[in-house]
């Protein structure tokens, strides 16, 4: 199984992880437990598996935020609910979520194969180093429960391979906001004025970040990319998928296959849901790179 198949196959998956941060069940158990609502509830919900890090950490972390953004929110955050709480809700509001959005599907032998298939590949991750907020994650326990089981798998190789992907855009040399910029012109991910609003960075800050990328030749007049800035996303991208490969060859192409496949009335509900409103998206959203 070469990289770009398995770089597909784990983008093919994401909605099934990505749903938590849109679906109303896992804000509520957030909010029941002390935090404030909305972005108080993403990064706190999301960071908790690391402990009671500070807002630097966190940044890091999460890498094209402001960091300012975040100070706001953490450590606040750990003074209104301890991590372990704040974890523990965030499970069973993907529990919740799942029920809501699958129904009887939860409890199918589909569900069941697909949790052995995903967590086949997440226990084949090679370690913790190097990918902090994937240890977060490797240090809890497993659900019990197929559904979860299949989230949690999920999770563990979304945040593997985000932390491999930080590691791929500062070979790049492109820091957070410039990583954010670059993306959103690809057409691929959230739509610019979104992204901006989402990621707490503000006109100048995204003005003054955009004429670097201009003044290397990785962005025109317009804002799209260069043949050049074209080049460097697909260097990240491909650098992306070979440093998370490995636990989808150790799963091969055939289970790989069989999981995008025997999850596709999960994941088309996801998309008929409307948890994902498609005007927060680029005009190539759904596009593999």
């Amino acid at each position: 199984m070469d990289a770009r198949l398995a770089g597909r196959t784990a983008r093919s998956l994401e909605l099934l992880h990505s749903l938590c941060y849109f679906a109303p069940e896992v804000e509520s158990e957030l909010v029941g437990v002390g935090l404030e609502p909305r972005r108080m509830t993403y990064f706190a919900g999301r960071a908790a598996p690391m402990g009671a890090v500070g807002g630097g950490v966190v940044a890091a972390a999460f890498y094209n935020f402001n960091p300012e953004l975040i100070a706001g929110l953490i450590p606040r955050a750990w003074k209104l609910a301890d991590p372990v709480e704040i974890t523990r809700a965030r499970y069973r509001g993907v529990d919740a979520a799942y029920r809501q959005l699958f129904g009887d599907g939860v409890s199918s032998t589909a569900m069941a194969e697909a949790a052995q298939l995903a967590a086949i590949a997440a226990q084949a991750i090679p370690g913790v180093d190097g990918r902090a907020l994937y240890a977060g994650y490797a240090g809890l326990d497993w659900p019990e429960e197929p559904h979860l089981v299949l989230w949690h798998s999920l999770t563990l190789l979304r945040e593997y391979r985000g932390d491999g992907h930080i590691a791929a855009l500062q070979t790049a040399g492109l820091n957070g906001i410039e990583a954010l910029i670059t993306h959103t012109a690809t057409g691929i991910g959230f739509e610019k004025d979104f992204a901006q609003r989402r990621r707490g960075w503000d006109q100048s800050e995204w003005d003054a970040a955009a004429a670097g990328l201009r003044d290397r030749e990785l962005l025109d007049e317009h804002g799209d990319l260069t043949d050049d800035g074209c080049e460097l996303r697909e260097v990240v991208e491909d650098l992306t998928d070979e440093l998370a490969a490995a636990p989808w060859v150790e799963l091969g192409e055939d289970g790989a296959a069989r999981l995008v496949e025997v999850s596709e009335p999960w994941r088309r509900a996801v998309r008929e849901s409307g948890l994902f409103p498609r005007s927060l998206f680029g005009p190539r959203y759904g596009e593999a790179r």
